[in-house]
């Protein structure tokens, strides 16, 4: 073997006084570490454990409950634009076509839940904006860590609702005055049908929707990638419009959006007809349901038990 060859490919140096049968062998060791095969490591997982997602959700809620006010407030204004912005988008592409509604509801809903809701969503966690749903979860797992107190669940849940409120009917007025979907059928039937539901009915569809919407943002918010977050929420969110379940704040712009074109829908029905159920039922779903049920199974009251 050429030992200037392998001196300038390894970088070794055989020293003066070293026998050609050393030198070998510091050769041949180096040559088989070089060619050694290097095992692949194991691929890192793109969301977190499930004990790990119920800690970030509560750290989550925490840094929310000791936010500023006025923090809470403009991110929770955005965050209702946002979420205005993806429901007109499902006005735009599945409520806009009433014939599609007549023929084929099943796949009408599903245009309607596929692209609007999720399309929100995502803008809403990928920005770190507010929504009064998710934080119904994360300050109630902040709570139960004795991470967040009844005064920071109150801070957070009542500035954000009305931020997301403020955010949503600007939003609702920029669309209106904009003139898009100015003579559709959709965004009127919506308004319609959204107020003309019995109480007990839109208490269980809140329930039922941010059940879903807050396993989204519990989900989403583990995510360790742009994609992860993305499939993470499009899933559930898409789910729960399909299945024609109410969200407080997609609703802050479905109805009043209606309403300023004409819908015929008084604002008080909107306010008492279906806002205050289908919040109270969010407040079930997203607090007493999800956060409390996995504080039960990955909460620290689990594992000091465990211990002892």
């Amino acid at each position: 073997m050429n030992l200037g060859f392998v001196q300038s490919t390894f970088g070794l140096r055989v020293r003066s006084g070293r026998t050609s049968s050393e030198a070998g062998r510091r050769v041949r060791f180096v040559t088989r570490a070089v060619a050694a095969p290097v095992a692949p490591s194991a691929p890192a997982s793109t969301i977190a454990p499930a004990p790990e997602l119920y800690e970030i959700a509560s750290d989550l809620g925490e840094k929310n409950s000791k936010k500023p006010i006025w923090k809470i407030f403009i991110s929770s204004i955005l965050g209702g634009a946002y979420i205005g912005y993806g429901s007109l988008l499902a006005l735009t592409v599945g409520g806009a076509c009433p014939g599609l509604l007549a023929t084929n509801p099943g796949l009408q809903q599903m245009i309607f839940g596929a692209f609007g809701l999720p399309f929100g969503l995502m803008l809403v966690l990928v920005t770190g904006a507010e929504l009064f749903t998710g934080n119904t979860m994360t300050v109630s797992a902040a709570f139960h860590e004795k991470k967040a107190s009844m005064g920071g669940i109150a801070k957070s849940w009542i500035v954000s609702f009305v931020g997301n409120l403020v955010g949503s009917l600007l939003l609702a007025y920029l669309a209106a005055a904009s003139g898009v979907l100015a003579t559709a059928a959709g965004p009127l039937a919506v308004a319609k049908a959204k107020t003309s539901l019995p109480f007990i009915q839109l208490l269980v569809r809140g329930i039922l929707c941010n059940w879903l919407v807050t396993a989204a943002v519990y989900m989403a918010s583990g995510a360790r990638d742009l994609g992860g977050k993305m499939i993470a929420i499009w899933f559930p969110i898409s789910a729960f419009v399909a299945m024609k379940f109410e969200h407080s704040v997609a609703n802050m712009f479905m109805i009043p959006f209606g309403i300023m074109l004409g819908a015929g829908v008084s604002w008080q029905s909107f306010f008492l007809g279906n806002l205050l159920p289908v919040t109270l039922g969010n407040i079930v779903g997203g607090a007493l349901i999800m956060a409390t049920m996995n504080a039960v199974i990955f909460g620290s009251a689990l594992k000091k038990k465990a211990v002892s």
